[in-house]
């Protein structure tokens, strides 16, 4: 079964081409903006033009137009390939990055989030959560940190705390294969990780 893999939902834009739990082909680049630009460019440059079985996307938290073009692009691919779709909680990723790079121990991620707070999630040794995802301010997040952080506010998390180890990690769609089934989901919505700023108002009479 061939899997194509979309992760935008941070400044980094990247897709992969899977052949079962193979690596065929895949993209990465540092945008910043203009995923929506980028993305199916990439996806057209894979063999095969990224033809699937299944499609995997990135459900976030992380931009919101990021995640949206994402999510957008892979519902579309899925139904004109009639491809299976899952989605998959960026941190995980990280998570499963950082673990590749240093064995299994525990790591907390941190990335960058809005007014001023970071989305911050903790994984345990095994890879499942041990601290459930939440935008917090700094300080608070180097509270509740494990020794080893990473994502982009990793090195900041770090320095808060005054010890530590920071890995300087966005996620990339050419290491999905390190995520393991449990972090596969099924019900693809994206993960926004805090409330909306806009609240409807409550009804008068």
């Amino acid at each position: 079964m061939r899997t194509l893999v979309i992760e935008c939902a941070t400044e980094a834009c990247s897709v992969a081409l899977f052949d079962g739990g193979e690596p065929i082909a895949g993209e990465y680049r540092v945008l910043g903006r203009g995923h929506a630009e980028a993305l199916v460019p990439m996806i057209g440059s894979l063999p095969g033009q990224g033809r699937a079985d299944r499609i995997a996307v990135s459900l976030g938290p992380g931009s919101f137009t990021g995640v949206r073009v994402g999510l957008a692009a892979a519902r579309a691919l899925a139904f004109a390939w009639q491809a299976s779709l899952i989605g998959y909680p960026t941190l995980a990723l990280i998570a499963a990055m950082a673990r590749d790079r240093r064995g299994a121990v525990p790591v907390t991620v941190a990335m960058t989030g809005g007014h001023g707070e970071w989305f911050v999630e903790s994984f345990a040794a095994t890879g499942e959560g041990s601290n459930p995802l939440a935008s917090l301010l700094p300080d608070r997040a180097a509270q509740v940190a494990e020794p080893l952080a990473a994502g982009s506010m990793a090195e900041r998390l770090v320095e808060l705390r005054g010890s530590g180890e920071a890995l300087l990690l966005l996620p990339d769609a050419r290491c999905f294969a390190l995520l393991g089934d449990a972090s596969l989901i099924t019900a693809v919505h994206p993960l926004y990780g805090r409330a909306p700023d806009a609240r409807v108002p409550d009804a008068i009479g």
